[in-house]
């Protein structure tokens, strides 16, 4: 199997079954998000204790690429300072846009390198994490990628 089969593979695994796809009852931090031009809706739930984002949950509806995206977040930010958080979104933003990073390995996320070759499917991978950038900073409005 080639490392881009093992990709689609990942990204398909993630969009139909996402992980910390729920409610979080308790959460500190809540924001919605929606990309019109994919149909992409979210709302992310998270936790943040003693500067950490110690717990994080996700619903909604989306292609396939925004709801694998925003698993692989909940998976990737968790138990990570908001700086830690920061520094992520800006090497996953470099990725998709770009399609590389000129930083450490990226881990899972690598899977969205391929997103760069398709600009119109970067608002689908970055929703999420607008989305909770905008509730880490209690932002009064709606995330929308128009």
């Amino acid at each position: 199997m080639s490392l881009r089969e093992l990709y689609l593979e990942m990204l398909v695994d993630h969009g139909k079954h996402p992980r910390n796809f729920g409610t979080l009852p308790h959460a500190s931090h809540q924001h919605a998000g929606h990309n019109p031009l994919c149909g992409d809706q979210l709302l992310v739930y998270l936790t943040l204790t003693d500067g950490l984002i110690s717990d994080i949950k996700f619903e909604g509806s989306g292609c396939a690429i925004s709801m694998a995206s925003a698993s692989l977040m909940s998976e990737t930010v968790k138990d990570k300072t908001l700086d830690e958080f920061n520094h992520m979104f800006s090497r996953f933003h470099t990725l998709v846009t770009t399609g590389q990073t000129n930083d450490e390995d990226m881990g899972k996320l690598s899977i969205f390198s391929g997103v760069a070759e398709f600009p119109v499917r970067v608002k689908c991978a970055t929703l999420a994490w607008h989305t909770l950038q905008a509730a880490l900073a209690k932002d009064p409005n709606p995330v929308t990628t128009e």
